[in-house]
């Protein structure tokens, strides 16, 4: 039986960075959170391979451009010589940037923060605290070598079967977080052509948004696209909200598109799967699926509630497969699922119900 979060050992965490400076910062960040220690730094892939070997530490953060061995290199490395331990890559906010963190979570990376470039250096440690606050934590949780540790929690049955379940949908909502990347290469390319329109939140900020709907389309019979505003919702596409913004859809007598705002972040997110859903239920109501998978949190909760109550059904990814699961968490104890499972069960789920609607 795993411990409880508040009784686990600190989480040991090596900080991997060229930079001096930088891994000065990191380090006094870390040794503010509580039950972290911070063990030691590498100022490269190859020092830090050595530290890593020899001290085993739960995990590190990793800069992406280093001398003789970068961050993507000493992931190869761990993956090869199957050295488990949880990676919070420090990603910079360009398309460079986003390509390489992008690499970096498919190559098993937990998560990532973005550098702080604010002109205050203690404002910069600020923003990086709180960014790595959350992270730091969810690792805790986890088991080592990245596997969930919490025993499965039961799940509250559904408040009433939805209907929705046994029809094709019109449209389908999918919020996702931590481990998201990883999970929608697992699940967009499973789903056909015919699939109903599909819109999605994923935590992420602006670029490395635009960057994981490039490499999904090329991956994927659907078509994947950043959203933009106006954009048409149309079967055989799968919309992604731009990060930093907020995503709604709307009608009129022509057509669905979807609308692009500044409205504030819901729950610290912007996009927020909160926001999306209720636009959901309030345009489709029993006509549409939600889907929540992994991440940290309960964003979509709320959302969740809203479509059930207007006749809609809400899947979510299980326990097991989930890189940590929180937002499905709070779904399913909320009562609001109709289905768990693994993320091939919610494909066939969804391409069963794309051959109805074809066949219809």
């Amino acid at each position: 039986m795993s411990l409880p979060s508040a009784t686990l050992p600190p989480l040991r965490v090596l900080v991997v960075d060229d930079s001096a400076l930088y891994r000065k910062v990191v380090r006094a960040v870390l040794e503010q959170l509580p039950n972290v220690e911070v063990i030691g730094h590498a100022q490269n892939g190859r020092l830090a391979l050595e530290r890593i070997i020899a001290d085993r530490p739960d995990a590190i953060t990793l800069d992406m451009e280093m001398p003789e061995l970068d961050g993507l290199g000493l992931l190869r490395e761990l993956s090869e010589r199957q050295l488990p331990l949880a990676a919070i890559m420090i990603s910079t906010l360009t398309a460079a940037g986003a390509q390489a963190t992008s690499q970096a979570l498919q190559l098993g990376a937990f998560d990532f923060v973005l550098k702080p470039t604010l002109p205050d250096m203690a404002a910069n440690e600020r923003q990086l605290r709180a960014d790595l606050a959350p992270r730091i934590e969810a690792c805790r949780t986890l088991r080592r070598g990245g596997r969930p540790s919490a025993r499965p929690l039961p799940i509250a049955p559904p408040r009433a079967p939805s209907a929705a379940l046994r029809r094709t949908p019109e449209l389908i909502g999918i919020g996702v977080s931590t481990g998201g990347p990883v999970a929608l290469n697992k699940l967009l390319p499973l789903l056909g052509p015919q699939t109903p329109p599909l819109v999605i939140v994923q935590h992420m900020p602006p670029i490395f948004t635009k960057t994981l709907a490039d490499d999904l389309n090329r991956r994927c019979q659907l078509e994947v696209v950043e959203g933009y505003h106006g954009m048409t919702v149309q079967r055989g596409r799968a919309i992604i909200a731009p990060g930093g913004k907020q995503m709604r859809i709307a009608r009129d007598q022509r057509r669905t598109f979807v609308q692009i705002t500044d409205d504030p972040p819901e729950r610290n997110c912007r996009p927020a799967v909160d926001y999306l859903f209720r636009s959901i239920a309030a345009e489709y109501g029993p006509k549409a699926w939600g889907a929540i998978l992994t991440g940290m949190g309960d964003d979509g909760t709320l959302g969740c509630q809203a479509m059930k109550e207007r006749g809609a059904a809400i899947l979510a990814q299980d326990e097991a497969t989930c890189v940590v699961y929180g937002m499905p968490r709070a779904v399913a104890e909320a009562g609001l699922v109709d289905v768990v499972g693994p993320l091939e069960t919610i494909a066939a789920r969804i391409n069963e119900s794309s051959l109805v609607g074809a066949s219809a």
